[in-house]
């Protein structure tokens, strides 16, 4: 993946205390092209599992040039974090977007973490979440360039008390839009790429034939050509997965293919968009792995998971499209049984801060 930095932006105005910002601060929506603070931003997920961890790794690994970037998470954590794995990294408190960097640690809790929290437990659920609401914040005030998030655990969260369906539709939800698109990317060790846009995102399985609409797909298929096309890549060929095996069988195995995908199809192809489908799974996954293709759109979450898995587990990066800021994330959980162990793969997080960055350095279209 071809990436290129973004130079730091300014900020004036006296500083807030060390690693607080402004309390009174409202949400501002960004302009339709906001200008670029040369600030990424970092949730650090549950910390009772490897965010914490993958984090520190990944931008002890990162080339960060001209780029400053923003932990949104506990500061003694990751202090002590730091010196156990030995990165050195020069962490320091948030003062301001003016005066911080290189790797700035905003702590907005109301008091710092105990040591001893178990994995899962309802106070990391609940500081995971107030890190993702900050995050939020702060991308949709325009005051970051991208936003990268570590994994949360969705049942500890829904356990502590929060309704929560996952963080492409919890970014949805704050950004104040519908039918979010996820896109899962990563390539293999030879360099060989998938592209994979959902028509829906976390829906249980038998719910997904009604989930499955026209307009789903057709908005799955402008996303992911848009995706492919700010990727900078020189054609956008869009293959679209049927719903059902062999893509229906001509309606002898299931109608969705004809009735629904197939007219999805065909307005993103009136649209300008190159667009072919539906094709049945197992033959369009190959075909897209064999460069035929340069984004696939899989109709429910395991379908379009399960190869990208196959071919990049540990390089696999979750990038949430259409929203009015920049957010990728590692496509893994918080993988509680080697916590605190120091074997964590920071891979995922990498790429997905890699690809964050590559997308603040393009211009802006939203």
């Amino acid at each position: 993946m071809k990436e290129a930095g973004s130079g730091p932006g300014a900020e004036s105005g006296p500083p807030n205390p060390p690693g607080q910002l402004d309390p009174e601060a409202q949400i501002r929506r960004p302009s339709p092209i906001p200008p670029h603070t040369g600030w990424v931003g970092i949730t650090l997920g549950d910390p009772t599992g490897i965010g914490p961890e993958i984090t520190l790794k990944a931008l002890a690994r990162l080339n960060s040039a001209g780029l400053r970037f923003l932990v949104i998470g506990d500061y003694g954590l990751l202090q002590q974090l730091n010196a156990r794995l030995g990165l050195e990294l020069q962490l320091e408190a948030f003062r301001s977007f003016a005066e911080s960097g290189p790797i700035a640690v905003l702590d907005t809790g109301p008091q710092p973490l105990p040591s001893s929290l178990s994995p899962g437990s309802a106070p990391a659920a609940q500081a995971a979440m107030h890190w993702l609401e900050e995050g939020a914040r702060l991308s949709l005030e325009g005051r970051l360039d991208a936003l990268v998030t570590a994994p949360v655990n969705k049942a500890a969260i829904i356990r502590s008390g929060t309704p929560f369906v996952g963080q492409t539709e919890f970014f949805a939800e704050q950004a104040g839009m519908r039918d979010p698109v996820m896109m899962l990317l990563g390539e293999d060790d030879r360099g060989r790429w998938l592209r994979v846009a959902l028509a829906t995102t976390h829906v249980p399985i038998r719910e997904v034939a009604t989930r499955v609409t026209t307009s789903a797909v057709a908005r799955a298929i402008e996303m992911a050509a848009k995706a492919v096309r700010k990727l900078g890549l020189g054609h956008a060929r869009v293959g679209v997965c049927g719903l059902n095996p062999h893509a229906g069988e001509e309606g002898k195995l299931g109608t969705e293919d004809l009735e629904i995908i197939q007219p999805a199809v065909a307005s993103a192809r009136r649209l300008g968009f190159d667009a072919q489908g539906p094709i049945a799974a197992d033959a369009l996954f190959h075909q897209a792995y064999q460069g035929q293709y340069d984004a696939v759109v899989a109709m429910y979450h395991d379908q379009g998971l399960g190869p990208l898995k196959m071919v990049a587990f540990e390089r696999g990066i979750n990038w949430t499209l259409g929203l009015p800021f920049i957010r990728t994330s590692p496509d893994h959980g918080t993988a509680y049984g080697i916590a605190g162990t120091g074997q964590a793969n920071p891979s995922s997080m990498l790429a997905a801060l890699q690809l964050a960055r590559q997308l603040a350095a393009a211009p802006r279209e939203w």
